[in-house]
Order: C-alpha cells, then sequence, then structure tokens
C-alpha cells in the first residue's frame, strides 16, 4: 500500500513537471523558415552543434559552417550565436548561419530566396550595372552596383576576388536569373546595432565615429549603426573657412553627441565639445588692458576681427584705425594674416565678445605711412623758422 502511494506521488510530480513544461513553452511563437534567432551553443559534436534556442526542442547546426579552413572551430561551449531557422523535423531544429559553398544547387539557392537565408558568394568580374557573383554549387547571379554596399564609394573594383554574404531578392526561370545584394546584409545588421545604441545612447555622450563624406556645411560621420551631421561650425572653437582643411574622409574621431532624433532620423555630433573652450581664459590670461599680438582673421566694413588664439577672437573698430586719419575700409592700413600688437578695452563674457585696440607699441603697424616731401626752395625749412622765432624773441626781450 506504501508502494503504490510512492508510485503515484512519483507519477503525479512527472505529470506536474511535464505540464509546467508545456505551460513554460505555450507562450513561445513557432519559427518560421529563414527566421534569425540567438542561440547557445550546448554541445560540439564531431559533426553537429547542439544549440538552444528556446524553443522545444533543440537545435543543431552542421559544424563545418563554424570552422575555418584549417577545421578549427571558432566558438565554443556556452557561447551565444545567430543563426537562421531551415526546417523542424521531429523534435529536431536545423538551422544555418548562411548557405555556404558546396553542393548546394538552384533549389537551395531558391530555398534561401524564400526563407531569406543569406548565401555564400564571389564577386567574379565587374559586369555592365553591376558584378557577376557565382554563390554556392555553382550558380551564378548578378550585383547591381547599388546592391554592393551602403555607399557607392563601395562599389569598386578593389572587391574583384572577395567572399561576401548576400541575400538573394530575385529569382527566376529555375536559377538562370538570380540577383543578390550585399546591402540588404549590411542594413539588417545596421538595424539590429541601431536598436542597441537606442536604449544605450543619450545626448553629450562622447562616441567613437568614421568621416563618411564631406560637405560645405559639414561632415557625415558613421558611428556603426546610424549616421549623422557634424556641422562646421561644431568643429573647432576657431572659425573652419575650409572643411578640407581640417577633416577627411576615412578619420576616425572622438565626438560628442549633440541631439538624437530618432523619430525623424537626424543626429547631430560636436568635435568642439570634446576639446578645451579657449573661453576660459578670458578674464585671467586675456584680462581688460592686457596686450597681446594677435593676428588679423577677417577684414570688415566696421573693423579688424583679430584673433588672439584659436577660438578667442577680438574686434578692432575701424575708428581706432588710421592712426587718426579717417578711413573708409581696414584693408587701407591692414592685411589678412597680418601681426598686430593689441590691447584689450572690453571683454563680454556672456556675448563672447572682446573689444581690442591697437596698442601702442603697435599702432604704427595700424596707421597710414605718411611722406614730407623734401623742400627744395633752398630754405633751412622748419628747423630754420624754429631758430628765427627763438632770436626775435630774444631781441623783444631786450628792448
Amino acid at each position: 500500500m506504501v508502494e503504490d502511494k510512492h508510485d503515484f506521488e512519483e507519477s503525479n510530480e512527472e505529470e506536474n513537471f511535464a505540464d509546467m513544461l508545456e505551460q513554460s513553452l505555450a507562450g513561445i511563437q513557432p519559427l518560421a523558415p529563414g527566421q534569425q534567432v540567438e542561440a547557445t551553443v550546448l554541445q560540439i559534436g564531431d559533426q553537429w552543434i547542439f544549440l538552444d534556442v528556446g524553443q522545444k526542442g533543440e537545435g543543431v547546426l552542421d559544424r563545418r559552417e563554424l570552422a575555418d579552413e584549417e577545421g578549427q572551430l571558432n566558438v565554443a561551449q556556452g557561447d551565444r550565436i545567430k543563426v537562421f531557422f531551415l526546417s523542424r523535423a521531429g523534435g529536431e531544429l536545423r538551422f544555418t548561419t548562411r548557405l555556404a559553398s558546396g553542393s548546394a544547387g538552384a533549389a537551395q539557392i531558391e530555398e534561401a530566396w524564400r526563407s531569406g537565408i543569406p548565401v555564400d558568394g564571389r564577386l567574379e568580374k565587374e559586369v555592365k550595372g553591376g558584378f557577376e557573383v557565382r554563390l554556392a554549387g555553382g550558380v551564378r547571379a548578378f550585383c547591381p552596383f547599388s546592391q554592393l554596399g551602403l555607399r557607392r564609394d563601395d562599389s569598386s573594383e578593389t572587391a574583384i576576388g572577395e567572399n561576401r554574404s548576400f541575400k538573394v531578392i530575385q529569382f527566376g526561370e529555375q536559377g538562370r536569373n538570380v540577383v543578390v545584394s550585399h546591402r540588404a546584409i549590411l542594413e539588417e545588421e545596421r538595424a539590429r546595432q541601431r536598436e542597441t545604441l537606442r536604449e544605450t545612447l543619450q545626448e553629450g555622450m562622447v562616441v567613437k565615429g568614421t568621416v563618411t563624406s564631406l560637405r560645405d556645411f559639414g561632415a557625415f560621420i558613421d558611428i556603426g549603426g546610424l549616421e549623422g551631421l557634424l556641422p562646421i561650425s561644431e568643429i573647432s572653437y576657431g572659425r573652419v573657412e575650409n572643411i578640407e582643411d581640417v577633416l577627411h574622409v576615412g578619420q576616425e574621431l572622438e565626438l560628442a553627441i549633440k541631439k538624437l532624433d530618432w523619430q525623424a532620423d537626424r543626429f547631430s555630433f560636436s568635435l568642439r565639445d570634446t576639446q578645451a573652450d579657449p573661453w576660459s581664459k578670458v578674464g585671467t590670461l586675456y584680462m581688460e588692458g592686457s596686450t597681446h599680438t594677435g593676428t588679423v582673421a577677417r577684414l570688415a566694413n566696421f573693423g579688424a576681427f583679430v584673433t588672439l588664439e584659436e577660438g578667442v577672437d577680438g574686434l578692432i573698430h575701424i575708428s581706432k584705425l588710421g592712426g587718426g586719419r579717417r578711413i573708409n575700409h581696414p584693408r587701407e592700413v591692414l592685411e589678412v594674416g597680418q601681426q598686430l600688437l593689441v590691447t584689450i578695452e572690453q571683454v563680454d563674457r556672456e556675448q563672447h565678445r572682446i573689444s581690442l585696440a591697437p596698442a601702442a607699441d603697435g599702432a604704427e603697424s595700424a596707421a597710414p605711412t605718411r611722406y614730407v616731401e623734401k623742400d627744395t626752395s633752398g630754405s633751412m625749412g622748419t628747423f630754420a623758422d624754429l631758430l628765427k622765432g627763438k632770436f626775435e624773441k630774444k631781441g623783444k626781450k631786450r628792448k
């Protein structure tokens, strides 16, 4: 009687465990062919790698897909990998990382097209409008220039001979008309990166990025998952006239995130926010009454802008130029690039404005040169007049 009770309890526990397992799996959505999932490597066998994919049943993956040319695996037990679902047979789930070279033929390429599974391919040669690509099983495909990379610059002759992953975007005529895209693979990866960035990025953070293109108004920066603008005004505290003088395509930078607008898909960065603000010296090094050597940066109708150091400019009003003579434009007495000794007259730290004047020692450099014509009348000039006046005064005193 006691044994019967014990057997009943064990049977009841097994049923409860089965019920719990079914309940835990009840909310799991079945996988669709071509669906990408993240899996954990459970065990590595001689031919198959067994995976935990959060489904009822084990996942299996051909070991050769994760081995290099020498047969060495690049994963270990416990690693997380991304795989594509192929099919279900009994309790076994078949997965792949992509259709690689081998015996795969048109039928497998068609399945990859229907399921969205990536296929490996080699860029054979450039043809009209794109590239000829040899896929797994020797199937030939066409990749348009626009589908090779995220930018047109990626479509170059240097790609010939490279092996890349592709998505089959068109399959027809029983495999005689196949169009593939490497760009689709890159866009999917960027979409995943973007979602990760959306959870982690905040305005003010410093990130690493690469210059992808230059424009008159700024540079476009790729931070891996999204691309944003670095306005020319945010490159430096100093004035940047030509962006190509300070940046080039492919250059890596550390930038501060200025603005994140996910809805409008607009992102902006700042390079100068990662630099020390030269205006912190204003009031200590650059004080009212102090004298400094500056460089004439710009000339305007109303005066001359003088750079004390990069990011710190002051203005000499036109009324202070000319050495007391009225001038119509600062160019009459100054030129861009000229070194000039100036005195700080006034500082407005809130408006970032500095009023300057030519220093006493530097006034001559800002005043027009005057020439006195030589007196050829035979008289002794101004000096003789002074002597004559002096003798006349003495004669009056004697009288």
